[in-house]
């Protein structure tokens, strides 16, 4: 569904991405692990248009989108979900949600909302409170809804269980599955808890200072001695956690 080839991306002089090549395939989860700094964030925005690719190409669906800006890339059906929530503190929750349905056809609002919120039942019980006043838990649920109501067959979701509890953040992780099964949804996952990105992938990237270093399924990375000693604790990611995590 995606396809990047030698992508060169960055801010004025400085530049982050140095011609990275990555594939997500449609219906699967693909994962991006590495490093703060490593330049994950900046790939998902470079996606999105902003910043702009200095080089190299994006083709989503077979189009090239190096060059559009983001807002009809969004119409085409790529959602994404920032790191920092970024979500309308001011506004209520369902204005929230209203806004990330701005690019679709509002018949499908109803069915759309209906899902979300089944999804994330907290957010049923908030409808009408300001976004600024949820937990950080709930304004995660909530950027990753307002993404959703784009009806995207792509969803970009940039650290989803930054700075949340444990529990927390194993509930937000058994969603991001259920939104991949259930709803058929492609996703490419950036995510600071390797351990959880790497089970929950169909595959998986591993990008050290803009390069991508090592791609394989999310097990075979799991696996690797190299991989485990960097990203996991050297291996001491417990057992009984792994299988807490959704299939």
């Amino acid at each position: 569904m995606l396809k990047i080839r030698g992508l060169r991306s960055g801010y004025g002089r400085i530049e982050a991405l140095h011609g990275i090549d990555l594939d997500v395939p449609e219906g699967q989860i693909t994962s991006l692990i590495g490093a703060n700094g490593a330049g994950k964030t900046t790939l998902l925005m470079s996606i999105c248009g902003e910043p702009r690719a200095t080089a190299g190409q994006i083709l989503f669906d077979g189009r090239d989108i190096t060059a559009l800006p983001t807002h009809q890339i969004a119409r085409m059906g790529l959602a994404h979900s920032p790191e920092g929530r970024r979500i309308f503190s001011f506004m209520t929750v369902l204005e929230n949600l209203q806004m990330g349905a701005i690019v679709t056809d509002a018949r499908y609002f109803d069915d759309d909302l209906e899902r979300v919120l089944v999804l994330f039942p907290r957010l049923k019980e908030r409808l009408s409170q300001r976004g600024g006043t949820l937990s950080g838990g709930e304004q995660q649920m909530l950027a990753i809804a307002r993404a959703m109501m784009s009806r995207p067959r792509l969803l970009l979701l940039d650290e989803p269980s930054l700075g949340l509890a444990p529990l927390i953040a194993k509930q937000l992780f058994a969603n991001i599955a259920e939104i991949n099964v259930h709803d058929g949804m492609t996703i490419l996952l950036v995510e600071q808890n390797a351990f959880q990105a790497l089970k929950l992938a169909d595959h998986a990237h591993i990008i050290v200072n803009g390069q991508i270093e090592l791609s394989g399924t999310g097990a075979s990375l799991l696996k690797d001695p190299a991989v485990r000693d960097a990203y996991l604790e050297g291996a001491r990611a417990p057992a009984a956690e792994a299988s807490e995590i959704p299939q």
